[in-house]
């Protein structure tokens, strides 16, 4: 017996870019009333620009100047309205694919594709911005990112002890529920009623593999077991998620514990570009999707509302391309690796077994007359 799809999904910008408030909460309302046609705008220009950085990455992995590249083609919407929920206090905790998120948290992308270029382990500060470095381990971050969460609650972000108003956000996708360390995050977030939302990116694909192949109920009603509430939205729509994400992280803070959000949206690229997704899904599918963009969408409704026109968008659209120009030429200037940041910042204090094998690097180095 199947559980059905039988979930309330929040919708407030349709396809054509109209307001609907479909099923909106009156605390998902609330934080609506907050945005003024400026923070519309500025979540547009961070979702063409995370295309525009998408598309140059992907161009420099098929020349070989990138080991590999994770696109969110599709998923702009579901990543930068959720992020424009944060607070400057709050902490990110992406997986691999939120450029979107790393963008809204003011980083520059040339930080992201150290990672993919192989010259550096993360990218950029991660407390400076209040974002984790990526994870590659399917849902490994997930119980950092609940273990960060219980920290704030018990000793306060300044070590006092104090209460704190202190947030998390972590990403993962529908493959990473399959996870069984998901489930003991959610087992510990439950238990210490920890301040962190859990931000489900449902792209329909764990790479090859369905949502539906592995997941017989939507992701939303996946805390019910663990008594954590869930609320599905239209991941294409970047108001919706914004909405659902702040009332989520509200409650957080308040000390009511942790949320679920699945954002139902769609991988319109290659799972990575390692994947060819032609050998498993069917065109139809992609153009019924292609018809759902969520760029576009957020573009209709501030055309209709007046606050972009044909000279903003290609203004934006213009910078854009400058940011991903920049990011590249920054890409190409990478040199390669250096061994001795091998044994740098593995533990916040001086470790001896890695002090012991970076002296016996330099060692060997030298007699082997290395410069």
């Amino acid at each position: 017996m199947s559980l059905g799809d039988h979930v309330p999904t929040l919708q407030v910008l349709d396809p054509g870019g109209q307001r609907t408030d479909a099923g909106a909460l009156p605390g998902e309302l609330r934080h609506l009333r907050t945005l003024t046609p400026a923070h519309l705008i500025a979540m547009y220009r961070i979702m063409v620009r995370t295309r525009a950085v998408d598309a140059e990455a992907t161009a420099l992995q098929r020349r070989g100047e990138l080991g590999l590249w994770a696109s969110c083609l599709g998923q702009e919407a579901a990543q930068v309205g959720s992020a424009h929920a944060l607070a400057p206090a709050d902490y990110a905790f992406p997986s691999y694919r939120e450029h979107g998120v790393v963008l809204a948290r003011g980083i520059d992308p040339a930080a992201i594709v150290r990672l993919f270029r192989g010259v550096d382990h993360g990218g950029w500060d991660a407390a400076a911005h209040r974002c984790h470095t990526y994870t590659l381990v399917v849902g490994g971050h997930v119980l950092h990112a609940v273990g960060y969460a219980m920290g704030a609650v018990l000793t306060g972000r300044d070590g006092t002890g104090a209460p704190t108003d202190e947030a998390v956000l972590v990403y993962l996708g529908d493959g990473a529920m399959a996870q069984g360390h998901v489930a003991e995050a959610l087992v510990f977030a439950a238990s210490y009623q920890a301040p962190v939302v859990f931000f489900v990116q449902n792209n329909g694909w764990a790479i090859s593999t369905p949502t539906r192949a592995h997941a017989r109920a939507p992701f939303a009603r996946r805390g019910e077991g663990f008594a954590i509430p869930g609320r599905r939205v239209d991941g294409n729509d970047a108001l919706a998620c914004f909405a659902a994400t702040a009332a989520a992280l509200a409650d957080a803070r308040a000390g009511r514990g942790p949320a679920i959000v699945e954002a139902v949206t769609y991988r319109m690229a290659p799972h990575t570009t390692a994947d060819d997704p032609t050998r498993y899904r069917d065109a139809a599918e992609e153009r019924r999707w292609a018809t759902r963009d969520p760029v576009a969408r957020l573009e209709k409704h501030l055309r209709g509302i007046g606050a972009v026109d044909d000279s903003s968008a290609a203004q934006i659209g213009a910078e854009a391309a400058e940011v991903a120009i920049r990011m590249r030429d920054a890409c190409l200037a990478l040199g390669p690796p250096q061994m001795e940041d091998l044994f740098a910042r593995v533990y916040a204090t001086e470790h001896q077994q890695v002090s012991a094998e970076s002296a016996a690097w330099a060692s060997r180095r030298v007699s082997h007359g290395a410069r």
